[in-house]
């Protein structure tokens, strides 16, 4: 048997580690620059830091924001306004959810920590929607409607055609008007940017969409002097057209220099922005229209979902790069991995971009 040659891995260039000593950090900048020397889940929460930096810095490229679950019942919905408003995103991609429950707050409403002695069954006799360990309250939902559908009975949007991006201007222009707290919409109608959601059907608001779509025709109805059954009204569809969404986020994407891309979670906001590459790559087989397809040059993704259960949340990156959704890193693209809860490392992380970006 051969004698192994060890080696030193300063002669072989390695990048050495570092102790972390928390007497010589005085910031959360410093912090997550000093992790990204350790290891494990540290150094990757470190190098989301330093990628994110690097995407918020160039002027070229348009950073989407995509966040899945409810992260605003999990109170993070001001730290994605504080992101809008600084202007450190261009676009943000959600689910209903985010939305549905980030105007409760918007319109000085309340959710609740839950006590777990209470057994759900008492929870929806209460009116209490239970998300995990918080509770959100019925009627506040109801609250939330009444504001749906008075942006709906009040504007027109453009061609009599309502998606989800249009809904969300409305609704953000509303809320600026009202003046009664943050909220994602309001910050991004103040900063002229769109917000999608994808499966808004899947959602509140979207029922809130269709109950006023049955509201309407109830009405005309019963100006008619007929009395419709269920089933006339539950053929009553919104005037609402998601592909004026996925055009509308197209050329958003075919104008950029450079994109990046920021997840919290995965699900269909982070599909359905990711997938914007391979439709310009099928446009130009498909159709022999010469346009470029518009590829993540940043990426960074935070979520737990490991990449053996299949599904999009959990894929990673190099995975994306295979569809055609990514740059490689060999030329020249840039992505973090953090697999965590994101209400635990996401405000770690932004108090440090906030914090490095207010020095400069």
């Amino acid at each position: 048997m051969e004698k192994r040659e060890l080696h030193d891995g300063r002669k072989d260039n390695l990048v050495p580690l570092e102790s972390l000593s928390l007497d010589e950090i005085s910031s959360s900048a410093d912090l997550l620059r000093a992790m990204a020397k350790t290891a494990f889940g540290g150094r990757q929460l470190g190098k989301a830091f330093d990628v994110l930096m690097e995407m918020f810095h160039c002027c070229e490229c348009r950073v989407v924001l995509t966040v899945s679950g409810a992260m605003t019942v999990a109170k993070q919905g001001r730290m994605i306004c504080d992101m809008i408003d600084r202007q450190l995103v261009d676009a943000v991609v959600a689910t209903g959810a985010v939305i549905a429950h980030g105007l409760t707050e918007s319109i000085g409403l309340v959710h609740y920590v839950h006590d777990e002695t209470n057994p759900d069954t008492q929870l929806f006799e209460k009116g209490y929607n239970r998300i995990y360990d918080t509770l959100e309250m019925e009627d506040n939902l109801n609250d939330v409607e009444r504001l749906v559908r008075m942006v709906l009975d009040e504007d027109q949007p453009e061609g009599g055609t309502w998606s989800s991006a249009r809904l969300c201007r409305a609704l953000g222009k509303r809320l600026s008007e009202k003046d009664e707290g943050p909220g994602i919409l309001r910050s991004a109608f103040q900063q002229n940017i769109p917000v999608f959601i994808p499966a808004l059907t899947d959602s509140e608001v979207g029922l809130d969409f269709a109950t006023w779509a049955m509201r309407c025709q109830l009405d005309q109805s019963v100006a008619e002097g007929t009395n419709p059954d269920a089933d006339t009204l539950f053929h009553a569809v919104p005037p609402f057209n998601p592909f004026i969404d996925l055009q509308e986020y197209a050329c958003f994407a075919a104008q950029a220099k450079q994109l990046g891309i920021f997840t919290i979670g995965g699900g269909v906001p982070r599909n359905w922005a990711q997938q914007v590459a391979p439709y310009f790559d099928i446009i130009r087989a498909r159709l022999g229209i010469d346009v470029n397809s518009p590829r993540f040059r940043y990426g960074v993704r935070i979520c737990p979902e490991p990449a053996y259960w299949g599904g999009l949340s959990g894929c990673t990156y190099s995975e994306g790069v295979s569809w055609g959704k990514f740059t490689p890193e060999s030329d020249g693209g840039r992505y973090a991995e953090v697999h965590a809860d994101a209400t635990i490392v996401w405000p770690l992380l932004m108090k440090a971009v906030f914090e490095e970006l207010e020095r400069e």
